[in-house]
């Protein structure tokens, strides 16, 4: 079987192995670099920099954990740069090498389908070469959406991309969109000395996620001086020699060194071909696939960004692996009830699962329980009080529906709730867990306890 994969990011690397390892011939076309938007221009280039960020911060307040540091703690951002650049390169050359221990054949340069078992290759020189495949994996993701009344000019107006790869820290930095994008790099250019204004057109920030944890992220985001506007639209922008000068539609006017515009995701469904093939697309360009990523078209498939819904990384290589057993003969379902979400803001956010408002939309009963991680004695000693665990359990059958947890490391801790909406566990069968003590994972089990008013660490009402 000849199958191949149109991109190598999350979705298309992660097929290609899998497709390798069921037995395929398979070859990888992509015009960028292997490992897509998410190794080279999202994840974890960006967590490189939250990671900076944090040291940062951690390094200013050692005096509070008994630790004197003689003179000023001040960032390199050459060097913060230069770390993130040698992780994603270590990164790709880990993943070229993958391919090459499975076979897999990698070809530079942009695919367009010409016909539904046949791809044109153009690489940058112009060469052009067809490659002929028995089953086709479209994983060309996605880019930053442009406002069109102020698009990209890729130095005072810039997408995440250019953010990335910035020469020095901006002065201050006006951010269009609230979003998980916009809150993280709110918070790692605030850390490093930018003065950081954001403004979203919703009546909070991430307003996808629960009302409770907009309210404390927004809380934090003042605590840190990041200015917040809400149900704030911009008009225009125009470009001076003292800033970029952002109008509002309610006759305000704000100036920054750079506006960094984060208002979603744009699909890289154009110019790869799709009327050649009449692979269906829906009203946004998204490519349209069934739960077993089967395009309108028999033997080609579409999986990640490009497809809309969920755009996240961890989706995408599910997707892909879904995609890869199908194309080989087999019965996969992709299942989109129980994907864990993180924000990598300060505190981290993350998610999975029912949100209480879309229980309620539903028609859905549920009981809550929360826990404070300044109740957490490991949350003390760490020095990260800020945030709290929230449970949603169906009213009468106690199920974990889903869950939130804002604070240090939320990111990790969000697994063990996403395993138990999986496997349809209740808050009794959680709360009767024991966990480690010290740890932050206690806060899942007393939040847990809280939903019936049995938390040891929360005092009495």
């Amino acid at each position: 079987m000849r199958l191949v994969t149109l991109g190598a990011g999350p979705g298309g690397y992660v097929a290609a192995i899998k497709a390798a390892q069921l037995g395929a011939s398979v070859t990888v076309i992509e015009d960028f670099e292997v490992g897509g938007t998410c190794l080279n221009r999202g994840c974890i280039p960006t967590k490189a920099m939250v990671s900076s960020s944090d040291m940062l911060a951690k390094a200013r307040k050692l005096d509070t954990f008994g630790i004197e540091l003689k003179g000023e703690v001040t960032p390199n951002f050459s060097k913060i740069i230069e770390r993130k650049n040698k992780i994603v390169s270590t990164q790709v050359k880990g993943l070229r090498g993958l391919f090459r221990s499975r076979g897999i054949a990698l070809k530079q340069g942009r695919g367009s389908l010409i016909s539904p078992r046949e791809i044109e290759v153009t690489s940058e020189d112009g060469t052009r070469e067809r490659v002929v495949a028995d089953r086709i994996i479209i994983a060309t993701g996605s880019r930053p959406a442009e406002i069109p009344d102020f698009p990209f000019d890729g130095d005072r107006i810039i997408s995440s991309n250019e953010a990335l790869n910035l020469t020095e820290i901006p002065r201050s930095l006006l951010i269009v969109g609230a979003g998980a994008i916009g809150c993280e790099f709110a918070c790692i250019f605030r850390e490093l000395g930018t003065e950081v204004t954001i403004l979203e057109m919703m009546p909070r920030a991430l307003a996808t996620e629960d009302h409770e944890v907009s309210e404390l992220l927004e809380k934090e985001l003042k605590k840190k001086k990041i200015v917040l506007h809400t149900g704030a639209r911009v008009a225009k922008v125009e470009i001076r020699d003292d800033g970029v000068h952002a109008f509002l539609a309610d006759g305000r006017e704000l100036v920054a060194e750079k506006v960094l515009v984060s208002v979603g995701r744009s699909f890289n469904s154009d110019n790869i071909g799709l009327a050649s093939t009449g692979i269906e697309t829906g009203k946004r360009g998204e490519i349209i696939v069934n739960n077993r990523m089967q395009t309108s078209v028999s033997g080609i498939y579409a999986v990640g960004d490009v497809t809309g819904g969920i755009l996240l990384a961890h989706v995408a290589s599910t997707a892909g692996r879904v995609a890869a057993v199908n194309s080989m003969g087999g019965d996969a379902v992709m299942d989109y009830s129980v994907v864990p979400a993180a924000i990598f803001t300060s505190p981290e956010i993350a998610s999975v699962g029912l949100r209480e408002q879309q229980a309620e939309e539903q028609g859905v009963r549920v009981r809550t329980g929360r826990f404070q991680f300044r109740a957490l004695g490991k949350a003390h000693a760490m020095g990260d009080i800020a945030g709290f665990v929230k449970i949603i359990s169906e009213e009468t059958t106690d199920r974990i529906l889903g869950g939130h947890i804002v604070g240090a490391h939320a990111s990790d801790l969000i697994h063990e709730i996403a395993l138990a909406v999986r496997n349809g566990l209740t808050t009794r069968e959680l709360a009767g867990t024991i966990h480690a003590h010290p740890t932050l994972a206690e806060g899942i089990m007393e939040a847990a306890e809280d939903l019936h008013g049995e938390a040891i660490h929360v005092p009495a009402k």
